[in-house]
């Protein structure tokens, strides 16, 4: 089944910004993420938004998707896949001896990098956390220390490329005799010929162990960013040093915030009375519960802003705010008494404040046209 179009599937145009795409992600994140979600396909839609996020979050991914689609992964290294030139390096190494290209299968070599995705409560992306996790990774078999033989046993040099890793072929071409330096599929390039395998990693010399790690979150990260540790990646070859690992990082929804950078915005409910008479409010924060003065008069969409009550900034540049927008709630399913009442507010006059306001508005409006 073929791939849906990213922007489809964030629901985007084509031409969308990066906040609008970062917006339309979490908005799929806050209904199909898997913590939260009762829908049965909830996580592959999860996955599929997460997918299309990756790519279109990312300038440099974005402008190979938009050129080669879905393709692009494949032909542009996405995922660190190269292209296929059909056989060229082949032939540049039957004329040219692979002069520079080839590499020492004996040199030392960086391990591999490993990567794991963490999952954060809201609040816990917003003040951190210490924790440990557990990652599979390539480690030096105890059984052999590493060789790949059978204890007691011993590694005999391989006899066909004298225990270079390599095998040289000679070719006359019409520029002369070429040397044409390939890896020897006798040792596998380990320059070793084992005659006893280790039991225990089969040869290889390495097998698969679950570490701990301890971590550190820092306050303020967010969704999509990641934690580089150096040195906890795969070990190296051949004396080479380690990788490094990289912890992602993706935030559960939260039912009531929602973040944008450090800021934190939410909706503030509020009855007719409480917008057109003024009130004193206990607003939620992440930092604790405060109370918030609302002034006579308050329209709706209203926005109120909390100084400080935001996350911190993850490189420790300040502290972001939280933005409170007004939401007046219709009343429903009146009683008699409350119809009768709000009939009466009308008929003495309930709408004059409104036409007023409304006076401005037009005459602000027509200003807006004189001035031109």
């Amino acid at each position: 089944m073929s791939k849906r179009d990213y922007y489809d599937v964030l629901g985007i145009e084509k031409g969308a910004s990066k906040e609008e795409i970062k917006k339309a992600y979490r908005k799929l994140a806050r209904k199909y993420h898997p913590d939260v979600s009762k829908e049965a396909n909830s996580a592959d839609k999860f996955k599929e938004a997460k997918e299309a996020y990756e790519v279109l979050g990312n300038e440099q991914k974005r402008a190979q998707y938009d050129q080669f689609g879905h393709a692009g992964p494949q032909s542009q290294g996405f995922g660190g896949g190269g292209q296929d030139f059909g056989g060229f390096g082949d032939i540049f190494d039957m004329f040219f001896g692979g002069g520079g290209r080839s590499r020492d299968p004996n040199a030392p070599q960086q391990g591999a990098d490993l990567q794991y995705t963490m999952t954060l409560d809201f609040e816990e992306a917003i003040f951190g956390k210490e924790t440990d996790i557990s990652i599979p990774k390539e480690e030096n078999c105890d059984t052999c220390n590493g060789s790949g033989a059978k204890p007691g046993t011993k590694t005999n040099t391989c006899s066909h490329c004298n225990g270079s890793g390599q095998l040289n072929t000679e070719q006359n071409t019409p520029f002369g005799r070429v040397v044409n330096r390939r890896v020897c599929h006798h040792c596998n390039g380990s320059g070793k010929i084992i005659p006893e395998k280790c039991n225990t990693c089969g040869g290889a010399g390495k097998v698969k162990k679950h570490r701990n790690i301890h971590i550190t979150i820092p306050a303020g990260i967010d969704e999509g960013q990641q934690i580089r540790i150096a040195g906890k990646g795969e070990p190296g070859a051949n004396g080479g040093p380690p990788g490094d690992l990289f912890v992602v990082v993706v935030v559960k929804p939260h039912d009531f915030f929602e973040r944008e950078g450090d800021h934190i915005f939410c909706e503030l409910p509020l009855t007719y009375a409480q917008a057109a008479l003024g009130d004193e409010v206990e607003i939620p924060t992440v930092h604790g519960k405060v109370m918030l003065k609302i002034p006579a008069g308050t329209q709706a969409g209203k926005t109120f802003r909390l100084k400080g009550k935001g996350a911190p900034n993850v490189r420790g540049y300040g502290q972001g705010d939280q933005h409170i927008k007004v939401k007046v709630v219709t009343p429903t399913n009146l009683s008699d008494r409350q119809k009768e009442l709000l009939r009466e507010f009308n008929d003495i006059g309930g709408n004059e404040s409104i036409d007023e306001q409304e006076n401005s508005i037009f005459k602000r409006f027509k200003r807006a046209f004189k001035s031109e």
